[in-house]
């Protein structure tokens, strides 16, 4: 624990402690939930990882970011015990072994399909900005040219985050290469609104989401989401998902949460998200995630 003044612990409300843990992996969330506000893994919670990885529990990040923005996580706990291994990325579109720079399995849309969510998505909103991720590793992700470089978008696109990287293309350009997910910018409207205005024109042809509620939806393969990455991981590697606990805060984070032993929703994260959860945990502000660990470790 921490000498720093802290909240009571946490304890599961509306179960006794013996209904389910100790936990055998640990899925999160990065932003929002992992993360502090100042996207930085706190003391605490790097000492709760430390003590559970100690009983040989992991923790395995399950994120919208594609590999090239994992570092920035992974980076924080490479010197501790608490090292991560695994991340399952772009919402279960990629599976990567942080470690190795290696990606071990990709759910990519085909170029004919990005042309036809393209054509959907323009019917129902107009003059939207698009761009696609592409998989890449941290050794491909330098710019390049358009038909190699990891993240393109068309000259209408408006980045959502302050450190963009993306290449600007022409139309045809964004459907060269098949590509995990493809974005959509409207900065006039909520994601929340995009996203119900997408879903019933994409159908099955693809899953609908969305991470932040400021205008960006994010579109992958049909029931691809960060439920599957893992599920994929735990088939395919040496990773205990016998009890798994999962931390989200977000609509991509949803399927998670369903599918995990333990799915906690963070106390602000959306309301989709916490409608689904076992849990709400106080939020990352609040060291939330580490707050929940401590019941065990």
């Amino acid at each position: 624990m921490t000498d720093d003044p802290e909240p009571a612990a946490w304890a599961p409300p509306n179960r006794e402690p013996t209904d389910w843990g100790p936990p055998s992996l640990i899925a999160s969330d990065v932003d929002g939930t992992l993360l502090d506000r100042a996207d930085t893994l706190t003391p605490r919670t790097r000492a709760v990882l430390e003590r559970a990885r100690a009983e040989g529990v992991e923790l395995v990040l399950a994120t919208g970011r594609p590999p090239r923005w994992i570092p920035q996580v992974a980076d924080q706990l490479a010197d501790s015990s608490a090292a991560v291994r695994y991340a399952v990325c772009a919402n279960g579109a990629i599976v990567y072994d942080v470690l190795a720079d290696e990606i071990l399995h990709v759910e990519a849309l085909e170029t004919e399909v990005l042309r036809e969510l393209a054509e959907a998505v323009a019917e129902r909103l107009p003059g939207v900005g698009l761009a696609v991720e592409r998989a890449a590793t941290l050794a491909d992700s330098g710019a390049g040219d358009a038909a190699t470089a990891p993240f393109v978008a068309t000259a209408g696109y408006q980045h959502a985050w302050l450190n963009p990287d993306h290449v600007e293309v022409n139309d045809e350009q964004i459907f060269a290469v098949p590509a995990v997910k493809m974005l959509v910018r409207d900065t006039s409207m909520t994601s929340r609104d995009m996203a119900h205005r997408l879903r019933p024109a994409l159908g099955d042809l693809a899953e609908v989401t969305f991470s932040i509620d400021t205008g960006l939806v994010e579109i992958s393969v049909p029931r691809v989401h960060k439920a599957r990455g893992l599920a994929w991981l735990a088939e395919h590697t040496d990773v205990d998902a016998r009890a798994t606990i999962a931390f989200g805060d977000m609509p991509n984070d949803i399927e998670m949460l369903r599918w995990a032993g333990l799915g906690v929703a963070m106390g602000h994260g959306d309301p989709a998200a916490t409608a689904v959860a076992d849990q709400v945990a106080p939020s990352n502000a609040e060291d939330g995630l580490a707050q929940v660990l401590e019941h065990w470790f």
